[in-house]
């Protein structure tokens, strides 16, 4: 028999109880798929009680099927390949930036594009970034210290710009017809 409270779940037997870690991704499904095929509530009333739909307890119910209770374990989600950066993508981007180092990104991820390359300009900038293809840019010129000088107090004072004067500026008369 099963207890099921709102932070726990917990195995109740003829001799004992058996608690459940709050975080284990296992048993509540394997428990769901118990209750559903073993004590008789149905698949649509274990799926709400545990918080699935009913798709997914049918998913649940052939994955377990099919491989036990391995299959009932959170899997990693997302995509599980680089289908947009294939090798041969990554190979052209670093082609085209070595054919042209001043090109842009923006300009390389064009170039593929046009070649039926589904790719995007962040996508090229990550593959340049990966390779260390990043443009150089200039570093500032660092002062000699032999062009400070040790006396700054010494220094002459900055002309002060000459003044305008304080006459508002002339208008010219109109033109006639305007």
């Amino acid at each position: 028999m099963l207890k099921i409270t709102h932070d726990a779940l917990v195995l109740i037997g003829p001799a004992g109880q058996l608690p459940a870690p709050v975080h284990d991704a296992i048993l509540p499904k394997l428990a769901m798929l118990y209750e559903g095929e073993c004590e008789g509530s149905g698949p649509i009333a274990a799926a709400l009680k545990f918080g699935y739909s009913k798709q997914r307890y049918f998913q649940l119910r052939h994955a377990f099927e099919k491989s036990g209770t391995l299959a009932l374990q959170n899997q990693k989600r997302g995509p599980k390949t680089n289908y947009r950066r294939t090798d041969q993508v990554i190979q052209q981007v670093v082609r085209h930036r070595f054919l042209d180092p001043d090109a842009s990104p923006a300009v390389i991820g064009q170039k593929l594009r046009q070649t039926g390359q589904p790719i995007s300009t962040r996508s090229v900038e990550r593959v340049i970034g990966q390779f260390g293809l990043q443009k150089k840019t200039p570093p500032l010129p660092a002062r000699s210290p032999a062009r400070r000088d040790p006396h700054p107090a010494q220094q002459a004072v900055p002309k002060t710009p000459a003044r305008r004067s304080r006459k508002p500026p002339t208008r010219r008369p109109s033109a006639p017809g305007r």
